[in-house]
Order: structure tokens, then sequence, then C-alpha cells
């Protein structure tokens, strides 16, 4: 089988393809053949070897899967097979196949495409996580995307409405707030400009955000934390600017508002039957049509390299998926 595999840490675009031995799933595993892989910006951080935690190499990157199952170990029934699954794993999605415990995989909706659920799990589930239980947004709020245009920013303004928020989708070219605005939000602003503040104010009349969904930080995160109106919820979803940003606390102070930390992955390793009313409502949601998780372009196995390069670069426009039969 085909596989991307990084054996030194370095640029994403140094990525080749290698040949490896299909695996064997053992006692309670299942092995998927992989048809679809959602990329994101942790991944390329694996690669370039900058994440906080360093995988050992050598590794295959991705960790968002859509497949069909085509063999199962022992103490599986063998009526999974053909199954149309999702799963997640710490690596290992750029291969043509890969084996992971059952009790990773969920079933993908009837009607979801295997594109769209390859990279559906991170992106929505850190959203309706974020915004719903860490932010308690109600309908009627105005929520502040940093970052909209990226995967992660997509799934938020997605999910926003759902919830029945009003969004204003912040991005640094019109390439990318048009995609924004395609995509649901209510109004978009240049925040590359350095008095993004005053045209914030002016979108919502001086009266502040209720909730600032920060995927980005650096220097970002301090204006966007003054345009909170009191009472207001920052979420801190990343740091793809490159810089953690040290926020004065009195801010917090004078305006009773909060910033809580959006850690949906570290939500599921603690207590991993959380993520089962998140799948739930999402995967109802998809069905009704109120949110559309379709990636925003697919690309071949050989070009997975240059994707994740272009994550890490921040030139990508929505969510990037890996087609392996493309």
């Amino acid at each position: 089988m085909r596989v991307v595999r990084c054996v030194n840490y370095g640029e994403p675009r140094e990525l080749k393809i290698e040949t490896a031995d299909a695996p064997v799933p053992g006692p309670g595993e299942v092995l998927i053949a992989v048809e679809a892989a959602g990329l994101g910006y942790v991944d390329a951080l694996f690669v370039r070897g900058t994440y906080q935690v360093k995988l050992p190499l050598p590794f295959i990157p991705g960790s968002e899967i859509a497949g069909r199952i085509e063999a199962v170990g022992e103490g599986l029934s063998g009526d999974l097979i053909g199954s149309r699954v999702m799963a997640l794993s710490s690596r290992g999605a750029l291969a043509e196949k890969v084996v992971l415990p059952a009790a990773m995989c969920a079933p993908v909706p009837d009607g979801m495409s295997l594109e769209a659920a390859a990279g559906f799990l991170v992106s929505y589930c850190t959203a309706l996580y974020g915004l719903e239980n860490c932010g308690a947004l109600k309908p009627g709020e105005t929520v502040l995307v940093l970052g909209a245009a990226g995967g992660v920013g997509m799934a938020a303004i997605d999910v926003a409405k759902a919830m029945g928020a009003r969004v204003i989708a912040a991005a640094s070219s019109e390439e990318k707030r048009a995609a924004a605005k395609a995509h649901g939000a209510d109004m978009v602003l240049d925040y590359s400009e350095p008095d993004w503040r005053k045209a914030l104010d002016a979108l919502v009349e001086k009266r502040g955000v209720d909730v600032v969904y920060d995927p980005v930080g650096g220097a970002f995160s301090e204006t966007a934390f003054r345009c909170l109106a009191p009472g207001g919820r920052h979420l801190v979803v990343g740091f793809a600017n490159g810089e953690i940003p040290k926020l004065p606390l009195n801010l917090a102070l004078l305006k009773r508002a909060s910033l809580v930390g959006v850690d949906w992955g570290g939500e599921i390793r603690a207590n991993p039957k959380a993520n089962i009313p998140l799948m739930k409502k999402l995967a109802e949601w998809a069905a009704a049509g109120k949110i559309h998780p379709e990636p925003a372009a697919t690309y071949p196995l050989e070009e997975a390299g240059n994707v994740l390069q272009r994550l890490l670069e921040r030139k990508s426009v929505g969510k990037p998926v890996i087609r392996m039969d493309a």
C-alpha cells in the first residue's frame, strides 16, 4: 500500500510517498480501507516537529480518517465489513489502509460523503464543544471568528449559525473573506489592518461581541479580547499565528469577561463518552442541512505534503481533504 511517511522533522513539502505492507487487525480492531483523510494545521506542526508534543519518528501524518471496513480482528462480527466509518487517530491517516480499535470508529451518517466525514471530526467537534460547552453561546449573540477562512474557522461559522448566532468573520484577504461570507458569515472584516478594532466597533455599533472564537493567537488575541462586551467569553482554540499571547488580566476584571481554553482532544481523552452527544448532534444537524461540512477542496495523495505546507503558511482556504483514489 502507499503511505506518506515522515522520517525527519522538516518542511511538509519534502514528504514523499513510500510503499509499506498492509497492517493486520488484532483482537477488537478493524482494517479500514482509507478513502479520504482530513488535514489540519496541527498535522503540519507535527511534521515540522514544532508542536508542543513531538511524535516519535518515523510516523505517518494525519489524524482524520474516513473509509470502509475491509477486515475485522478476533471478537468482532464480520457484519462490520463494508461499513462506512470515520475515525480519529494521533497519526496514520495518510495511508491507503489503517488499523484502529473498533471502539474508535463512528458510522458515517447517511447522506454524508466520505470526503465530508474525513474533514468533519476535529473542526466541527471542536467548534461545537467550544461554542456550546465552553462558550455557552446563546441564540442572538454575536460571535467574532478569527482566522475565519481556515478549516477550523469555517466550522466555527457553520456551527455558530446553526446555534442561532450572528457571526463576524475576520480574515486577512479578500479571497478568504469572500469564502467566509459564502459559508454563512453575516459580516466580514480585514483584521490585517492596523485599525481593525475600529472597523469591528462600527459593525457592532460599539456594543462589543459576546464570544470570540480564537484559533490564531498573537497580537490579534488582545485586540479581540478588548472587543468583548461585558460578560463576554474569549475561547482559546489555538495559536496559528505562532505566538502565544500574554493578556493583561485587568481586562477580564473590567469586562467581567472569561478566558476559556477549548481543548476538545483533552476533554475526550479524560472523558471518552463526552464525544457521543456531540457527534450525535452534529450528525443530526448534517442530515437536516443545518451544517455544511463538505471540504473546500480535495487533493490526491501525491499533493499531501504541499497541502500541509500551505496550511503552515496560512495560504489554505477551508478544510483540505486527501482522496486516496484521486
